[in-house]
C-alpha cells in the first residue's frame, strides 16, 4: 500500500508532488497517475467503512455499495503493479540487484503482516486487509520476472480455478456443526499470530476476510498491467475498453447465470447478488453461491468485475494526468494521499479505535466527511515538508536492509 516513489531509485527521482509543473515527464504522469488511483481506493475504503449502510438504501448507501470490495480489489492490483516495478521495469532486475529486489519484496510484506496483525488485535469492526496483502505480495514474488504475455495467463487460470478452490477449501474447514473443523483447531492451536487473536495461516489462505486463493489473481492482474508500457496512450486506451468488458463480463455473467438458473437466485436469496452485497454477509454453503458476482464473494464472477473496475479506474487515473497534466493540482488530496496510503490506511483505523467506534461504526455522512477531510489536509501538509509519509519512510528504511543481502564485494 505504499506509493510506488518509494519503490526504486531511479524511479523516485522521477517522481513529482502533486502540485508541481503542469507538463510532467510519462515517468512522472505514471507515478502520479498511480497515486491518484491509490487515493481513489483509500477513499473508497473510507466510504465502504464509515458511509450509511447500503442495505438502508438512499443515494449514499449506493455509492458506499459501489465502493465495497472493489476498493480493496483496486488496492491489491495495485499492489501488483507495485511488485513489479519492486522488480525492475520494463526489463527485470537480475544478479545481485534481482535479489536487492526480491529481499526487499519480503520484508516489505514482512512489514505488511506484523503491522496488519497488529491492527487486527485492537479488534475494531474492520476487517484489516493487510497482512492478505503481505501473503500475497510473497507468493506472487516468484512470478515477478515474467512478462507480461506469460502473466496474463495465470492471471486468467488463477481467477478461474483460485474461487473454486477456495470453496472446496472451506467446505473442509467448517464442520457440520457450524465451527471449525478439527484439523484447522489443532492448526490454529500451534499458530502463534492465531493464538495472538490475529489472522492465522488458515485465516490467510482459507477461513479470512480476503483468503489468498481469492485475492492472488488481483496481484496478478496489476503484475500484467505493470509489465505494460503504461505511458503509452495505445495501451491506456485499450486499457479503457478492457476495464469495461472485464466489469461487465464479471457482473454480466452473474446476472445472467441467474436468469439462467433462478433456482440458483432463489436458492441465494439475494436478487441483487450479481452486483450488491448489501442482502448477505456470509458466504453460502451450496454450489449456487459460486455463480454470484457481488464484491467480497471469492467468486469467478467477483474477481472477474473487481478486476475489469480496478483496470478501469487505474487507465483513467493515468489517462486524464497524461492529457491533463494541470489535473494533478485538483486532484492533490487524492494524490498525496495516495502517496501516503499506508500511513492513510493505518490512520483511519486507529482513529476508529481512539473514537470509541470498536464496537459499532458511525456510519453518517458527516462522520465519512471527517475522516476524508482530515486525511487530506494531513496528507498535502505532510507532502510539503516531507517526501514521504511516516510508516512509507519506515518502510523504505527497512526495506533498505535488502542491500546487505549482497556480500559488500557484490554491491
Amino acid at each position: 500500500m505504499t506509493g510506488d516513489r518509494d519503490t526504486t531509485r531511479d524511479l523516485e527521482t522521477a517522481s513529482a508532488s502533486p502540485g508541481g509543473r503542469p507538463r510532467a515527464a510519462p515517468s512522472t504522469a505514471r507515478l502520479v497517475g498511480l497515486d491518484l488511483a491509490r487515493g481513489v481506493a483509500l477513499f473508497g475504503m473510507y466510504t465502504a467503512h464509515l458511509a450509511p449502510d447500503p442495505a438502508h438504501g438512499g443515494s449514499a448507501a449506493f455509492f458506499s455499495e459501489l465502493s465495497r470490495g472493489r476498493s480493496s480489489a483496486l488496492f491489491a492490483v495495485l499492489a501488483g503493479v507495485t511488485l513489479i516495478i519492486l522488480a525492475g521495469r520494463p526489463t527485470p532486475r537480475t544478479g545481485h540487484a534481482g535479489v536487492r529486489a526480491a529481499v526487499g519484496v519480503a520484508i516489505r510484506a514482512g512489514v505488511l503482516i506484523v503491522l496488519g496483525t497488529l491492527l487486527t488485535r485492537m479488534d475494531t469492526p474492520i476487517a484489516v486487509i493487510l497482512p492478505y496483502y503481505g501473503l500475497c505480495l510473497l507468493l506472487a514474488l516468484p512470478f515477478s520476472r515474467m512478462s507480461a504475455r506469460v502473466l496474463a495467463p495465470l492471471a486468467v487460470g488463477a481467477a478461474l480455478v483460485g474461487p473454486q478452490l477456495l470453496y472446496v477449501l472451506r467446505d473442509l474447514a467448517y464442520a457440520e456443526t457450524g465451527g471449525y473443523a478439527d484439523w484447522v483447531i489443532a492448526v490454529n492451536a500451534l499458530d502463534p499470530i492465531s493464538r495472538a487473536d490475529g489472522d492465522g495461516l488458515v485465516d490467510l489462505l482459507i477461513t479470512g476476510n480476503y483468503p489468498v486463493p481469492a485475492w492472488l489473481p488481483y496481484l496478478l492482474a496489476g503484475m500484467v498491467l505493470g509489465r505494460l508500457d503504461l505511458a503509452s496512450a495505445a495501451v491506456r486506451a485499450r486499457l479503457l475498453v478492457l476495464g469495461p468488458a472485464l466489469a461487465a463480463l464479471g457482473y454480466g455473467g452473474s446476472w445472467l447465470a441467474f436468469r439462467l438458473f433462478p433456482s440458483a437466485a432463489r436458492t441465494i436469496g439475494a436478487p441483487s447478488a450479481w452486483w450488491s452485497e448489501a442482502e448477505f454477509t456470509v458466504p453460502g454453503d451450496g454450489p449456487a453461491w459460486l455463480l454470484v458476482g457481488a464484491p467480497h464473494t471469492e467468486t469467478t464472477f467477483a474477481t472477474v468485475g473487481n478486476t475489469g473496475v480496478a483496470v478501469l479506474v487505474i487507465a483513467a487515473a493515468l489517462t486524464v494526468l497524461a492529457h491533463r497534466p494541470s489535473a494533478s493540482r485538483l486532484a492533490a488530496p487524492l494524490i498525496a494521499v495516495g502517496a501516503m496510503s499506508l500511513t492513510a490506511y493505518t490512520g483511519h483505523l486507529v482513529a476508529i479505535e481512539l473514537l470509541g467506534m470498536d464496537d459499532r461504526l458511525d456510519r453518517r455522512l458527516p462522520v465519512l466527511f471527517a475522516f476524508i477531510a482530515v486525511a487530506a489536509v494531513v496528507a498535502l501538509v505532510w507532502r510539503r515538508f516531507f517526501r514521504r509519509g511516516p510508516l512509507e519512510y519506515g518502510m523504505h528504511v527497512l526495506t533498505g536492509l535488502s542491500r546487505y543481502s549482497v556480500p559488500p564485494w557484490g554491491r
